[in-house]
């Protein structure tokens, strides 16, 4: 049984930051119903190609949507119809924690907004993600991860430096602005949680992609709140250790990450650069900050000299940090990602086998659980209504007949 086995989610979230919290509370163990609306869903079911094609080959849901919605119930209801409003609020009595991610005050005019489901169950955790919080100024922008990278600053520090060739802020690959925020919110969750169990009390939780952004900023925030120095874009250098970047070997790329002195002293060793450690300029990585660009002007040609294999040999040899460039395949062909069990297989109802990434958590008690692939749209709505509703056919096709389902 997963540590929260115990906990009931009502997820009326969609597209990543709010399905991300919720997909890793059901890898947890919580029995997570995600509510959709019939005929459409979630976006991401759209979001494609690529597709996944049933057995038969037809073409399914995006692959986008298989990413963050496992071990989850789909239960199609359309909540803009009062009958369909109705229903959400009965499953909301029975639940310990509502997550929703739409505009702020949107779902009031349904009676589905922590107030008015509060009011029937006060036990209840109900939790809003939303672009910038429930108050403030942006408070009804509606916020996507790309506005927020940028607007988060982000962006303004992602990207090859002004005045080298393709400088311009530039977005991170995957949607880090929704993933620190569902990270952050299975985070909030939680402390609720245990705040609820010694109390019994709920609670509202607001929460913001543009706060866990600026937040997630880590030590670029800091180096302007605390440093008094805006920073900015360095391309695959660091702002504050040097070296620590990409470098071009004889056949590829080379991530060096020399974090301290002696690491630096060591990599000299092994580059056949002894002459740099001994350098003034380069004796402390404050020193080596200073003169970054005399540095890496040095390394250049050392580095490009050396294919990456052979770099890599040397440098392990002598326990300085460097790394590959890998593409995503490589990822998981990795010796590392086979070790830890980084992909699993789950039955997909339609389309069979279906590969995906597992969860990196690791717990010696109480280890995720992957009951089920991502669901179908609607799939589990007779089930849960039956279940947990008690509803029979009869009531049942007739929410279909009111378009309620």
């Amino acid at each position: 049984m997963g540590a929260l086995s115990h906990i009931r989610v009502l997820d009326l979230s969609r597209v990543l930051a709010g399905p991300w919290a919720t997909q890793v509370l059901g890898d947890l163990g919580a029995e997570i119903i995600k509510i959709e609306k019939p005929g459409e869903g979630d976006e991401t079911r759209h979001f494609g190609p690529p597709f996944l094609n049933d057995k038969s080959g037809a073409k399914g849901d995006a692959t986008y949507f298989l990413s963050a919605n496992r071990n989850k119930k789909s239960v199609a209801i359309d909540f803009a119809k009062p009958e369909g409003a109705a229903l959400v609020k009965r499953l909301a009595r029975r639940a310990h924690v509502v997550v929703e991610n739409f505009k702020t005050g949107a779902l009031a005019k349904y009676g589905l907004d922590y107030n008015s489901l509060a009011a029937e169950n006060p036990a209840l955790i109900y939790c809003s993600l939303t672009g910038f919080g429930h108050d403030g100024p942006y408070k009804d922008k509606a916020g996507y991860d790309y506005l927020i990278q940028g607007m988060g600053g982000l962006m303004s520090v992602t990207g090859q430096a002004d005045g080298t060739p393709g400088a311009e802020p530039m977005k991170v690959g995957v949607a880090v602005s929704d993933l620190f925020t569902g990270l952050y919110t299975t985070i909030a969750i939680l402390a609720a949680v245990i705040h609820q169990s010694k109390t019994g009390e709920g609670q509202a939780i607001d929460m913001a992609l543009f706060d866990c952004q600026a937040a997630a900023l880590a030590n670029q925030a800091t180096n302007y709140l605390a440093g008094h120095m805006v920073p900015m874009r360095l391309g695959n250098a660091h702002p504050n250790i040097v070296p620590y970047q990409v470098f071009a070997t004889a056949d590829g790329f080379l991530i060096l990450a020399v974090a301290n002195d002696g690491q630096f002293r060591r990599f000299c060793a092994a580059a056949k650069l002894e002459s740099l450690a001994a350098d003034a300029r380069f004796r402390s990585n404050a020193e080596r900050v200073g003169h970054r660009e005399e540095l890496i002007a040095l390394l250049k040609p050392a580095m490009v000299a050396r294919k990456t294999a052979d770099w890599i040999a040397a440098l392990e040899a002598a326990n300085v940090p460097c790394g590959p460039i890998n593409r995503i395949d490589q990822v998981f062909d990795d010796p590392q990602a086979v070790a830890r069990q980084l992909k699993i297989t789950l039955e997909h109802s339609a389309a069979g086998p279906l590969d995906l990434v597992a969860s990196p958590i690791r717990l010696s008690k109480t280890p995720p659980e992957y009951k089920s692939a991502p669901p179908l749209l609607g799939e589990h709505t007779e089930e849960i209504l039956r279940r947990e509703l008690k509803l029979g056919s009869d009531e049942i096709a007739a929410l279909r007949r009111a378009g309620a389902l």
